[in-house]
Order: C-alpha cells, then sequence, then structure tokens
C-alpha cells in the first residue's frame, strides 16, 4: 500500500499534467474552424440553413411563401438541428497505451487524451453533453466538465491492455472507443454488442505507434509487454514480421466488421501522423452518427 507522502507525490504529479493537456486540447480544437457548429442538417432548431423544393410528402405549412414568390416554384425554408446530445467516451488509459517507439514521437495514451479531449470541447462547445462511460462523470455541459474530463482522462488504468467500457451508457446516443485495441477482442465484441442493444452508435479510433505499424526489427530482439506480465524472446525477430503483420491486419478486418454490423465507424491513427487531420475526421464521423 503507498504512503502518504507517494500518493500525494502521485496526485500532485497528475495535477500539473492538466494545464498543459488543456491548453494542447484547446489549441488543437480552435484549428478546426466549425463556426457556429455547423450541424448543416434539417431539424426543429431556430437558425436557418437553407431553402430547397417543395416534395412529394411535404406538408403545405412547410412552405415559405415570401421564397416561393420570387419564382414559379415552391421553397421550404429548412433550419438546423438544434436538439442536443450525450456523447459517452471510452479512452483506453492501460499500460499499452503508454508505449512509444521513440522520444520524438508522442505515447499512444498521449494521442489519445488530447484527441479525446479537443473533440469534447467541439461538442460541449456546441451545447452537447460529454461523459465518460463507465465512470461517475456522465455526459454534461459546460467549461466545468471539460476540466472534469481532463482530470479523468489523465486517470491510468490497469493491466496490460484496456477493455471497452458501455455500461450505463445513455440509449440512443452516440459513444467513442479510443484504443489501440490490442488486447482481448471478445471483449470490444461484447461491449459494441451492449452499445448496439440500446441504440448507441459511434466510432472506434485505432491509435497506433508507427513500429506498430511496420515491424522493422531484426535479430535478437525480447518483447515485452508494457505491464511486464508477457515476454518473447527471439534470435530472427525478422521471421516474425510476416506473421505479425497478418495478425495485425486480421484485427483490424475484424475491428472494420464489428463496427459495420453495429452501425459504427472504425479508423486507424499513427501517432507520427497530422493529429489535427485525425480530429476533424473524429468531429465528422460523430456528426455522422446522428
Amino acid at each position: 500500500m503507498s504512503s502518504q507522502p507517494q500518493l500525494r507525490r502521485r496526485a500532485e504529479a497528475a495535477a500539473a499534467k492538466l494545464p498543459p493537456l488543456l491548453a494542447r486540447a484547446e489549441h488543437l480544437a480552435n484549428t478546426v474552424l466549425l463556426g457556429d457548429h455547423g450541424r448543416r442538417r434539417s431539424g426543429s432548431g431556430d437558425d436557418f440553413w437553407q431553402y430547397r423544393p417543395l416534395q412529394d410528402g411535404d406538408s403545405f405549412r412547410m412552405i415559405d411563401w415570401r421564397r416561393s414568390a420570387k419564382s414559379d416554384a415552391q421553397f421550404v425554408r429548412q433550419k438546423e438541428w438544434q436538439i442536443a446530445q450525450s456523447v459517452s467516451l471510452w479512452v483506453d488509459g492501460s499500460a499499452s497505451m503508454s508505449y512509444t517507439s521513440s522520444k520524438d514521437l508522442a505515447p499512444k495514451s498521449d494521442r489519445a487524451q488530447v484527441l479525446a479531449l479537443a473533440l469534447s470541447i467541439l461538442l460541449i462547445r456546441a451545447g452537447e453533453r460529454v461523459g465518460l462511460a463507465g465512470t461517475d462523470l456522465p455526459p454534461r455541459r459546460g467549461d466545468g466538465q471539460i476540466w472534469r474530463l481532463c482530470e479523468a482522462l489523465l486517470a491510468q488504468g490497469e493491466g496490460d491492455y484496456g477493455t471497452p467500457e458501455a455500461r450505463a451508457m445513455i440509449p440512443r446516443t452516440r459513444a467513442l472507443f479510443v484504443s489501440d485495441f490490442m488486447g482481448d477482442i471478445a471483449a470490444v465484441q461484447q461491449a459494441l454488442a451492449k452499445a448496439a442493444d440500446r441504440g448507441v452508435r459511434g466510432v472506434l479510433l485505432q491509435i497506433l505507434d508507427p513500429i506498430e505499424e511496420a515491424f522493422p526489427f531484426q535479430g535478437r530482439a525480447i518483447f515485452e509487454s508494457m505491464g511486464a506480465t508477457l515476454e518473447h524472446e527471439t534470435r530472427k525477430a525478422n521471421d516474425l514480421r510476416d506473421r505479425y503483420l497478418e495478425r495485425l491486419s486480421e484485427r483490424r478486418e475484424t475491428l472494420e466488421h464489428l463496427a459495420k454490423v453495429t452501425g459504427w465507424q472504425f479508423a486507424t491513427h499513427l501517432t507520427d501522423a497530422p493529429v489535427q487531420q485525425a480530429l476533424l475526421w473524429l468531429y465528422r464521423a460523430m456528426e455522422g452518427e446522428r
């Protein structure tokens, strides 16, 4: 059991990371120019979106007579979708996510945290509710929630590999799972099945280090899990390359299939790729889940 001084040092170290992570996430969110959320979906809101021609099935009460008087056609005035929704995040905090192959690259966990928090900032500023699945942090709005999310994202998980969390998800909402998905695939399948049963749709984002994608090892090598519970030694690492890449491809295909059959979306992001590009894709993917 940790002593009080040890607990205090750990708490202070965790707290010291809060402002830098929040600042980086704020900066990243600000690079994505979304204007007033830009949902661009018709709905029951108040903001004007566009005019469109009257279609079969439209009520005559929907016609904008002022606009229609300017032409021979009849037009409907559409408004943007303004109904706030809830989003649940699960961000893998296991030991596996702390891996990085180079001091010039951030660990997978760092990229996962900054992307999740930047996305949360965009959603919350747009009036939506964001929370962390499987925690005592349910979806809420406001700047205070951004701070709470930041603090919770920095908390370390347990075990070598993470298990997606789908408990207590609000029915018919959206979700984001961020992980390297190197652990038990059955756990991912079970979590997605639970989410789908509740009408929850969302996005799986796999984050990998470029070394995990390329497997450039040769000669004698010792492979050890980040939690030091698994170890494998070989004298011919290059002989393992084809088998490893085949299994990685099979894992990705399985994740893609699970996402497809449950109505989710899937993508892989490498830590040496532009983070802005990943955030923009994430935001558009989450908007597509409405």
